[in-house]
């Protein structure tokens, strides 16, 4: 079963409940909006694995919600598939510039839309596994430009800490860091870290990563490492 997380952008209702159910079905975590506003805000929040954008939105349309969100980092690696009426060819062909993947025209059949989708994110899988500045690690492997990790193929939903923090102890495994040095180098702007909340990370990272969780190594008076 897929596991992968959708979000849905479409002002009809109607439509929304019948993908969220078909895509429920399948084993997709589904989250729905309707606005563009909305839309732009849990990409940046929720970080998708896809976004399903109707182009015909109010005030945001979709053609700007995916110039938003292919023109910031954090959201430009996500792979955006339009849904859009016949008659609104040049509107394709603008999305598909700006950087959409693929689109779908209503009516679609929910069979379709699916088979759609699995391509889209096969495409993305393969794309990501291909990337040369991805850190690899046995069976785990950071993109740090689509901020990412996949664990045997499938992602790990980490929040924007612990993916830093894991990102700097892969980069360089066998050294061992402090609190202080990790501290310095995972804390954002928005995301201030203090050196006690570090093991709380860390144990919060080592859960996320199951059996790989213990290549995250506690060096016992200076802090943690990455095991070779």
């Amino acid at each position: 079963m897929a596991t992968e997380r959708i979000l849905v952008v479409d002002d009809e209702e109607d439509l929304l409940e019948l993908v969220r159910y078909n895509l429920h079905k399948e084993g997709y975590q589904v989250r729905c909006v309707s606005t563009g506003e909305l839309a732009i805000q849990e990409a940046k929040s929720l970080l998708p694995d896809l976004i399903l954008l109707d182009l015909m939105l109010p005030a945001v349309d979709g053609l700007g919600v995916c110039k938003i969100l292919k023109s910031h980092p954090q959201t430009q690696h996500i792979p955006i598939m339009m849904v859009t009426a016949k008659t609104e060819e040049a509107d394709v062909v603008s999305g598909l510039e700006l950087g959409a993947d693929d689109y779908i025209t209503k009516p679609f059949s929910p069979r379709v839309l699916v088979a759609r989708i699995r391509a889209v994110l096969r495409r993305k899988l393969k794309q990501s596994m291909d990337d040369p500045s991805a850190i690899k690690v046995r069976e785990l492997v950071i993109h740090p430009g689509r901020h990412e990790v996949l664990l045997r193929g499938q992602p790990v939903d980490l929040t924007f800490t612990e993916f830093r923090l894991l990102q700097f102890l892969a980069r360089k495994p066998g050294w061992a860091f402090s609190r202080s040095q990790i501290v310095d180098a995972v804390k954002g702007e928005d995301y201030p870290v203090t050196e006690r909340s570090v093991d709380v990370q860390v144990a919060g990272l080592r859960k996320k990563l199951g059996d790989l969780g213990s290549y995250i190594e506690t060096v016992r008076g200076v802090g943690y490492r990455f095991k070779e």
